[in-house]
C-alpha cells in the first residue's frame, strides 16, 4: 500500500516485501523518538514503527514541506494493523476514474492548475466501475468503454479542517465517441485534451505524484505505448 501524503509517497510492506537492491539514506529501527524533521530527507526507512510514531510522522508530513524528502517507507510485521491504524487517522472518501486512449492518445483534464486524469466521488450504491464511467462521460462529455482494472491510489487532503484520505478505483478506458467532448467547467476543469506518450511525459511533470505513479502502473498494462525511460 502506497499513500501519497502532502505529495510525499509513503509504502506500507512487510519485511518480505522489502526491496533488496533499494537503498535508503536515513534508516531507524524501532525509533523511541522520530527524528527532527530535518533528518527525514531522500528515502527514508522506519522498521517496526510504534502508533506513536506514526502519529507524529503523520502530523510532520501533513504540516511541513518537507523539499528534501523524496519517500518515506514504513516496515512492520503487521501490515495490516499498520494500515487500519493510519487509515483510522483520516476521514476516507471513496472515488473511481479512468485513463481514456484513443489509438495511441491519453486523455488529459486540466484542472485547479494541474494536468490530471478523469475522476470522481461515489455517489450512492455506486460500483466502482459504475462511478468510473459516469465521473469520465460527465467530466469530458464523451462516450467511453470500460476495461480492465489498472490499481488503488491514496492520497491526502485537508478539507473544512478535516484529513481526508481518498481511496481511488482505476480502469483502462477505450473512448467510443467525442464528438460532444468539453471540459465540465463547473467541476473545475479548465481544459481537456488528447496527449501523445512524449506530450504525456510533458504534461506530468505539472502534475500530482500520485498521478505519475498510475501512469506508470498504466504503462506497463499497455506495452504498445513507450515506456518512461
Amino acid at each position: 500500500m502506497k499513500i501519497f501524503i502532502n505529495d510525499k509517497p509513503v509504502e506500507l510492506l512487510t519485511p518480505s516485501e522489502l526491496p533488496p537492491i533499494k537503498s535508503f539514506e536515513c534508516v531507524y529501527e524501532n525509533p523511541k523518538d522520530l527524528p527532527h524533521y530535518t533528518g527525514l530527507h531522500d528515502d527514508v526507512l522506519i522498521i517496526d514503527p510504534s502508533m506513536d510514531i506514526i502519529i507524529k510522522l503523520l502530523y510532520v508530513l501533513r504540516t511541513r514541506k518537507l523539499k528534501h524528502l523524496d519517500s518515506v517507507t514504513l516496515v512492520s510485521s503487521n501490515k495490516k494493523e499498520l494500515q487500519s491504524f493510519i487509515k483510522s487517522r483520516f476521514l476516507i472518501i471513496k472515488a473511481a476514474g479512468g485513463i481514456v486512449t484513443k489509438g495511441d492518445k491519453v486523455l488529459f483534464i486540466y484542472r485547479l492548475g494541474k494536468w490530471d486524469f478523469p475522476k470522481g466521488k461515489f455517489e450512492k450504491k455506486e460500483s466502482p466501475s459504475e462511478c468510473a464511467l459516469r465521473e469520465v462521460e460527465e467530466e469530458c462529455g464523451i462516450k467511453v468503454r470500460l476495461n480492465a482494472p489498472i490499481c488503488k491510489t491514496w492520497h491526502t487532503y485537508t478539507q473544512n479542517r478535516k484529513s481526508i484520505l481518498k481511496k481511488t478505483y482505476w480502469y483502462t478506458m477505450d473512448c467510443l465517441e467525442d464528438n460532444g467532448m468539453k471540459p465540465q467547467i463547473e467541476e473545475g476543469i479548465a481544459d481537456i485534451r488528447w496527449m501523445s506518450h512524449q506530450e504525456a511525459k510533458t504534461a506530468l511533470i505539472n502534475s500530482y505524484p500520485s498521478m505519475r505513479y498510475l501512469y506508470k502502473f498504466f504503462l506497463k498494462m499497455t506495452p504498445k505505448i513507450p515506456q518512461i525511460s
